[in-house]
């Protein structure tokens, strides 16, 4: 949906966990086929991507939690599209 919606240029990296949907071979071939290139975290290390989920979730909380109900709703859609 994301390759659909969204013109990437080619090299965009994707960075992903060791789930399994990530690791297959139906996942990696579509990676392939549009040019991208998949990043992923060492095994075990889960603080190598402990900062930028501590951003997200601050710029979460920022944007969507101390708005005006109104307004909450239209910032939850923004940053759900820019996660796609």
């Amino acid at each position: 949906m994301a390759l659909w919606r969204r013109n990437f240029r080619i090299g965009v990296i994707c960075h992903s966990d060791h789930g399994s949907q990530y690791c297959s071979r139906a996942y990696l071939d579509r990676l392939r086929t549009q040019q991208l290139r998949q990043s992923m975290s060492l095994k075990g290390n889960c603080w190598e991507n402990a900062c930028v989920e501590s951003f997200i979730h601050s710029m979460k909380v920022e944007t969507i939690h101390y708005e005006p109900i109104n307004l909450r709703c239209l910032k939850r859609r923004i940053v759900q599209r820019r996660s796609l």
